[in-house]
């Protein structure tokens, strides 16, 4: 009860800093917009968790031993161990198949019935089983005994748990696929190797193994530190922080082995104290890939699908235009007899329509979506009186500004000014100048040339378009809106205009609004993805759940391209959506895992709104895959674990609920929701320790 109403009201301060959340409509139509979304949150590693038991024992302060052989910190780690082995983020034992001795209740008889008689009573072939005792370990008679609380120096032969005991009922008695032993004793060393190989040497079948992991060597002490958050044995303390995934490096997976576990606690420990105190293992005698914990925010994501094929179809409003697609000609296009271009890469292809006496259309980008046939019209109108040597520095420029890099960028970036120079009316070259320095990073100078490609042609609405999408990026929305506002009143079924425009209102916090545009956009492009993007978090942000999720559901369908062409469509997305001044390009970064993980902590966030937070856990971790620096997926995942704490008694929520609330302190300690975030890891850890 005492846990419970601790974090309970731990709960209340962290919500209190969020406005209430409206009640969301229709929320029976919950099951169909789930069934949406399409894929599972978190797939559990390959051949799943195995049925697990374990034996806890951990013992400071001794019945018979002076003061000077007490411990500090024993009864401390075996509670971490209980905590980090049912946390659903890390052992994934269930809470009832873990037993714990502590104190007193570590006598001998007890420590004898849970390992000799429960154990073998409960595990069957195919289940895993763990022992851990954190306590002294004595050698009486070159014979190595656990010391329970019990125990006695004139007596040790009597009063001790000898460890060949221990082995024989590993070996013989215990019928488990994947047995695990983990002693941080002053003299735990004593286990291993010898007596490792011979407990292991007791095994039925090739298929089970024994992962023995000891504090020390033979010869060495096991040390306690109170510097290690408030006081653990050295040796425990990194093994709860590698089964909560921070042994999980080789490779990085989600899934914690026994070499890896291994490997992690005796680098660290060995570094900790100065080389005087050596974790010792076998690698011989167990398998090195035995499933020891799974961390699911660790999990890879998936790498983004080869995209579907698009195509374009050119029409123009003359006869025997030329259209060169990316520098080359694909054939001729006349008034009312298009030509389609299909099998083309998703992505910017550069466009050109050319008609002899006739300046050009183009060269323009357009987009290229996956799976959708796009037209382009062109539109021959202007006698021509252009240079032909500033259209050629023109067009050699597009050819080092589509090799993207920054190198390419600052030659297509001269190529352009040379062409501008040459001929400063020349609007287009004003206009790629924009592009490239925004690439480049330097949206002074892109705004002033932008600017300059619209004061030449105001009717530039590309121009318009990626000016805004810069300033969008750059967070100055009401000039955005501006220019996007010029876009629409030249074309109004603009569908990156619209986008664009969704996304701004949406910052202004106008949800309405951009609902409706984004709405909009969906019906001119169909199988465009970002507009779904805007609508399903205004929809969030405006209270309306379950239709947010079908939106990010489409989203996350939708946007089945690769990371290039996510980065050609949503370049402007990053800069401002959760406030946290990232700024990425195609160009400079892979964004495609950062849009993903937006659409999902969206997910996330709706379904914990809504009390669901076994799936709101599920949807967080994925966003996380995919970026795993976001604070606000952190601290939603965090609140989730402890909501869950709180309502069903869940004490093994309460070790991942801590460890994202210290994510998010780490990731941005300045940010509001920090604040609410120590205030939960003080009244969490007092929990832990209470317990």
């Amino acid at each position: 009860m005492r846990l419970a109403l601790i974090c309970a009201a731990t709960v209340a301060c962290a919500i209190a800093q969020q406005p209430p959340p409206k009640q969301p409509p229709n929320q029976q139509q919950r099951d169909l917009k789930i069934e949406k979304i399409g894929d599972e949150p978190v797939p559990l590693p390959k051949g799943g968790i195995p049925r697990s038991y374990a034996v806890v024992v951990g013992i400071s302060r001794y019945q018979k031993l002076p003061e000077k052989w007490q411990l500090q910190f024993a009864e401390r780690d075996a509670q971490s161990i209980y905590t980090i082995l049912i946390s659903p983020e890390g052992g994934n034992f269930k809470q009832e198949n873990v037993h714990v001795l502590t104190g007193a209740k570590a006598t001998l008889a007890a420590v004898r019935h849970e390992i000799g008689d429960w154990l073998p009573s409960v595990a069957k072939d195919g289940d895993r089983v763990l022992i851990y005792f954190a306590g002294h370990g004595l050698v009486f008679q070159s014979k190595g005994y656990l010391a329970p609380f019990d125990v006695d120096l004139d007596n040790i032969g009597a009063t001790g748990y000898p460890m060949e005991e221990l082995g024989v009922t590993i070996g013989s008695k215990i019928q488990a696929k994947s047995k695990i032993l983990l002693t941080d004793a002053c003299h735990s060393g004593a286990i291993s190797p010898d007596d490792t190989e011979s407990l292991n040497g007791k095994l039925a079948t090739l298929d089970k193994s024994l992962f023995s992991l000891t504090a020390s060597r033979a010869s060495e002490r096991s040390f306690e530190s109170p510097d290690l958050q408030g006081g653990h044995g050295v040796f425990t303390y990194y093994v709860v922080r590698g089964l909560g995934g921070e042994a999980d490096t080789s490779p990085r997976d989600g899934i914690v082995t026994a070499d890896e576990l291994s490997e992690y606690v005796h680098t660290a420990v060995r570094k900790d104290t100065g080389g005087q105190q050596n974790p010792t293992s076998d690698r011989t005698n167990y398998d090195p890939q035995m499933f020891l914990a799974y961390v699911p925010a660790n999990a890879p994501p998936p790498t983004a699908p080869a995209p579907a094929l698009g195509g374009l179809v050119f029409e123009s409003n003359m006869d025997d235009v030329e259209v060169f697609l990316d520098g080359n000609s694909v054939g001729t296009v006349s008034k009312g007899k298009p030509l389609g271009v299909p099998g083309l890469q998703p992505g910017e292809h550069t466009v050109k329509g050319v008609r002899m006496g006739y300046e050009p259309d183009g060269p323009r980008p357009e987009l290229v979506y996956p799976g959708v046939e796009s037209t382009v019209s062109f539109a021959i109108r202007i006698p021509r009186h252009r240079d032909k040597a500033a259209t050629d520095l023109l067009d050699k420029g597009i050819q080092y500004y589509q090799k993207g890099f920054e190198q390419n960028y600052k030659k297509a970036a001269d190529l352009f000014g040379q062409a501008l120079k040459m001929d400063p009316a020349y609007s287009q070259a004003a206009y790629y100048l924009g592009l490239t320095y925004n690439a480049l990073f330097d949206e002074d100078k892109a705004a002033e040339y932008y600017k300059k490609a619209i004061e030449i042609d105001p009717d530039y609405l590309e121009a318009h378009a990626d000016y805004a999408g810069m300033l969008l990026d750059t967070g100055s929305v009401d000039e955005a809106i501006r220019q996007i506002n010029t876009v629409l009143t030249r074309q109004p079924k603009h569908a990156v205009a619209l986008t664009m425009l969704a996304q701004a209102d949406r910052f202004k916090e106008l949800y309405p609004q951009s609902i409706e545009a984004a709405r909009q956009a969906v019906q001119i492009a169909p199988k465009s993805a970002e507009p779904h993007l805007w609508m399903a978090d205004s929809l969030r942000l405006s209270g309306q759940y379950p239709a947010a999720e079908t939106e990010y559901g489409d989203y996350l369908r939708l946007s089945d391209f690769n990371s290039k062409l996510a980065g050609q469509l949503n370049y402007y997305v990053l800069g401002s959506l959760f406030g946290l001044g990232k700024k990425k390009r195609a160009a400079e970064q892979d964004i495609w895992n950062d849009l993903r993980s937006l659409a999902y902590f969206g997910v996330c966030d709706c379904e914990r709104k809504l009390n669901n937070f076994d799936s709101a856990i599920g949807y967080c971790v994925k966003a996380l895959t995919y970026y795993e620096k976001d604070p606000f997926a952190h601290y939603a995942l965090a609140l989730s674990y402890l909501h869950k704490a709180v309502d069903g008694n869940e004490t093994g929520d309460l070790d991942p609920a801590l460890k994202h609330f210290q994510q998010v302190v780490a990731i941005n300690p300045d940010m509001d929701e920090a604040k609410y975030a120590r205030q939960n890891i003080a009244n969490i850890e007092k929990a832990l320790q209470a317990r």
